[in-house]
């Protein structure tokens, strides 16, 4: 029983082999004939039907999400208060740096913000100014005629700081000053209205036009 059992068994696999093989053997020669047939089919039409569907907004989500309330724009800059300090500490103070190096300015002006980290001083903001130029004129030796013979720009950066205690405000004072380097000066003086008006744009036509509303 077992033996005859093993003789279909083996006739069975014998007879699935070689089907398997002349299934391979015509799929080889129908992709030769047709490169676009891909092995193990027999399609000779393949479409892809996928190419059809559009495909743009895949991955957007900002459609299902709530609609937020738009933010209200500030029709100017408030000025903050000038804090005036007490008997033992400084208000605001304004560490203006100056000079025609721009890399000079930057770098010290980055020196002395770093400071005031590592000693505890509250820096309240760092900026730059806009930029100055300065033509230097020159007269000629035969006739009066001005010429320009150099252009000067000069860049400043500011640094806020605020209650400077009026005991390490001289050391302070003496290590920025030892190492300021050359060609860039330097001014410390209290924060005022003024030095707040100078960093906005002036708009005479916008000023005007407010004046004659109110």
């Amino acid at each position: 029983m077992s033996a005859a059992l093993g003789k279909v068994l083996s006739l069975g696999k014998e007879s699935f082999l070689k089907q398997r093989s002349a299934f391979f053997s015509l799929a080889l020669k129908s992709s030769r004939r047709d490169p676009v047939c891909s092995i193990g089919s027999l399609q000779q039409n393949f479409q892809r039907h996928y190419r059809s569907q559009p495909t743009h907004g895949i991955g957007r989500y900002r459609h299902l999400l709530p609609p937020e309330a738009p933010k209200k724009r500030k029709n100017h800059v408030e000025m903050k208060e000038i804090d005036p300090g007490t008997e033992h500490t400084y208000g605001s103070l304004n560490i203006v740096v100056t000079g025609y190096d721009v890399s000079l300015v930057e770098h010290y002006a980055q020196y002395v913000h770093r400071l005031c980290n590592k000693v505890s001083i509250r820096v309240v903001e760092s900026y730059a100014l806009p930029t100055k130029t300065m033509e230097l004129m020159l007269t000629g030796e035969q006739d009066n005629k001005m010429r320009v013979d150099a252009v000067l720009t000069s860049h400043q950066r500011v640094v806020q700081i605020k209650h400077l205690s009026a005991t390490f405000s001289p050391i302070f004072l003496e290590i920025i000053q030892n190492n300021l380097p050359e060609g860039v000066h330097l001014l410390v003086k209290e924060h005022t209205e003024e030095d707040f008006r100078i960093r906005l744009k002036i708009r005479t036509e916008l000023d005007e036009l407010r004046a004659k509303l109110q």
